[in-house]
């Protein structure tokens, strides 16, 4: 039985019937919402049948294990299980949500994915990488994004910026500067690892700065012009 719509499936010289797979990735406050939308939008206004979605979340009951998981002290859960109600909302969001967008020829933009289990659980927490590759081959299968845009700003710039947005209520954004420090080298080093499905987007810079690069990097990647 399959995991889901993986390109694997695809004939040589077939015309490709799925939608496209793109995901927005980086530690808090980088600004990952905001340019989800923006692509979004761009994406839509060349006629592209789209859907936005987010992780943790996403289907209805993703969205009551979020709950647990962004709620609460920030000492609630240890890594392990932390990547266990991430795997377990992800595998809702993409039998419920992702997978059936893409087998009916719509494109998909997620506000994370699984980079973001790897970065926070992995590098952020100490889980063992092995651990979550298991649990992503287990849940996801050989299904993965075909683009994923990582945003990237210092962990005491993100860390401020969300702040700023949030009033700290957020369970990741009140750990501390060390996790987040952990968390962007995490991010840097998977988009070094894929340098092929990943692309880092300096998000130094105002939103339509921020935007203006992940329009070239679809045009790069994927041929599309916004």
């Amino acid at each position: 039985m399959s995991n889901g719509p993986g390109r694997r499936k695809r004939k040589q010289g077939a015309q490709p019937t799925r939608g496209r797979f793109i995901t927005v990735e980086g530690g808090d406050g980088v600004g990952k919402s905001t340019q989800t939308r923006l692509l979004a939008e761009a994406l839509a206004g060349t006629g592209i049948d789209l859907l936005t979605t987010r992780e943790p979340g996403g289907a209805p009951g993703a969205e009551e294990i979020r709950k647990l998981l962004v709620d609460g002290a920030v000492g609630r859960w240890d890594a392990l299980t932390e990547a266990l109600l991430h795997f377990a909302a992800r595998r809702d969001h993409l039998v419920r949500t992702v997978w059936p967008a893409l087998e009916a020829g719509r494109w998909v933009v997620a506000d994370r994915f699984a980079d973001s289990t790897l970065a926070y659980q992995g590098y952020g927490q100490g889980l063992e990488g092995a651990t979550v590759e298991t649990l992503y081959r287990l849940t996801v299968g050989d299904f993965a994004p075909d683009l994923t845009l990582i945003l990237d700003l210092p962990a005491e710039v993100g860390r401020s910026r969300a702040a700023d947005r949030s009033a700290g209520k957020h369970r990741y954004e009140r750990m501390d500067l060390s996790f987040h420090r952990r968390l962007r080298e995490g991010f840097l080093d998977i988009a070094r690892r894929e340098p092929l499905r990943c692309v880092v987007i300096d998000a130094s810079g105002t939103e339509a700065e921020t935007h203006t690069l992940i329009c070239a990097a679809l045009r790069e990647r994927l041929g599309v012009e916004l």
